[in-house]
């Protein structure tokens, strides 16, 4: 299977990527792993992925495409891959459709209101890099992992997920009426928890 997943910052695609990719044996494709491993290694393109990142805004288009396409041929993903975070746009879909087009995309649906508490409410570690969420680990600034700094990350303050949002609005959500065009959109409810969310995405995938 070539599956999509779409969804707002902090709708939980992250989470659900996983559990899809385990569950089917898919490859989970994520643009933003592919670019925060290149600012860990502070690479010129991670260098210039983090100035873009700490500004809300994203990596541009023909970068981005080149490198999804790049990451697709290679022999892991022959029988198939699970995107998350591509396409962002209209270009990227289109560029998509040329080289590998997807058979399934599911759009995790989330209320704004409900996005923001979610984001500004994660946590960071310094040292390893684990997130984690004050709903889970309340006031505290150590990491339960590793016991490194816990930090809020810049991308995850409230001004930067507000710009984040609008850009989505803007750029990303006209994709879903593209694939919803070409009849292989399919809209998951992630107001619901967790499990729920999962259950729901495992019954479209069959």
């Amino acid at each position: 299977m070539r599956i999509i997943l779409v969804g707002a910052p902090g709708s939980g695609k992250g989470t659900q990527a996983t559990r899809i990719s385990e569950k089917y044996n898919l490859p989970h494709i994520s643009t933003g792993d592919i670019f925060r491993e290149n600012m860990k290694n502070k690479t010129p393109l991670g260098l210039k992925v983090k100035e873009l990142m700490d500004s809300g805004s994203f990596c541009p288009d023909d970068l981005t495409i080149e490198i999804v396409k790049e990451r697709l041929s290679q022999e892991d993903c022959k029988n198939g891959y699970l995107l998350d975070g591509f396409p962002r746009n209209l270009v990227q879909a289109i560029a998509l459709n040329e080289f590998s087009k997807p058979e399934k995309v599911i759009n995790i649906d989330v209320d704004f209101n409900k996005i923001e508490k979610r984001i500004t409410g994660r946590r960071t570690c310094e040292k390893c890099g684990s997130s984690f969420h004050v709903n889970d680990i309340g006031t505290t600034s150590v990491c339960p992992t590793c016991n490194g700094n816990l930090i809020t990350r810049k991308d995850d303050m409230p001004e930067t997920i507000k710009h984040r949002l609008s850009v989505y609005i803007e750029q990303t959500m006209p994709i879903i009426d593209f694939y919803d065009e070409h009849k292989i959109l399919f809209n998951v409810d992630g107001n619901k928890g967790v499990e729920e969310v999962f259950a729901n995405i495992v019954k479209v995938l069959g």
